[in-house]
């Protein structure tokens, strides 16, 4: 195997202090994910073991190497222990997911995100004591689900069966101030901010008159919520 000794003495110390983030495993999820972390001015580190996965991304990612993520040697040469946040997103292999993020909790990187691909999958990653388990597919397809039976523009769920929403025009409150609503007494859920005319989202202040077209953002209990977005 070719030397990965990208990062050591003040390149690796460059690296943690511009708070850079790995990626490791660049299916679809984690190339959304260094793509759009790239897009936002973010350093990404791109690892796969699939070469022309890699050759793809060269030159959209900060860096991007065709690497096993799953020996020790290899994250070490990759300089990973000096990443703050690291994001496991080997979803295809369990058993190299697994494997990956035991080197990382004991490196003890602060921050390890993992792709679950199962309910079996999460509980392991859980039980190992990774700080973020994420389910992509389950996660999207909720989302979706929610958006597809009524007026919903987004949801999107916070865990404890809280969610914020964006919702479509409610008319039956137009005219009304945010106070005069009374949407937390009426409907269990609170009005963060609304949308107007102009396109311009706005805090939703007590006084703030709430206009015909104007669009919601809604926090409050799932169910509530959706409610509320079906009135």
């Amino acid at each position: 195997m070719a030397k990965l000794n990208l990062f050591n003495g003040r390149e690796a110390e460059r690296i943690s202090e511009s708070d850079a983030v790995a990626v490791i495993g660049l299916g679809r999820f984690g190339q959304a994910l260094a793509l759009e972390l790239m897009a936002n001015g973010v350093d990404v580190l791109g690892v796969d073991g699939d070469q022309q996965v890699v050759q793809g991304l060269d030159g959209r990612l900060t860096y991007v190497v065709m690497a096993d993520a799953t020996r020790e040697d290899v994250l070490r040469q990759l300089s990973i222990p000096e990443f703050n946040r690291v994001v496991v997103a080997i979803g295809q292999d369990i058993g190299a997911s697994i494997l990956t993020v035991s080197l990382l909790l004991r490196f003890g990187v602060p921050q390890i995100w993992a792709e679950a691909v199962t309910e079996a999958h999460g509980t392991v990653l859980e039980q190992l004591g990774v700080h973020h388990v994420v389910f992509p597919e389950k996660d999207m397809g909720r989302r979706v689900a929610h958006l597809v039976q009524g007026s919903l523009l987004d949801y999107i769920p916070l865990g404890g069966n809280f969610a914020v929403i964006e919702t479509a025009p409610r008319e039956f409150l137009a005219g009304s101030t945010i106070y005069q609503a009374q949407v937390r007494r009426r409907f269990g859920v609170v009005i963060v901010a609304v949308r107007k005319a102009d396109g311009e989202w706005r805090f939703a202040e007590p006084d703030l008159l709430i206009e015909e077209g104007d669009e919601l953002l809604v926090a409050g209990p799932a169910r509530k919520a959706e409610r509320f977005s079906r009135r």
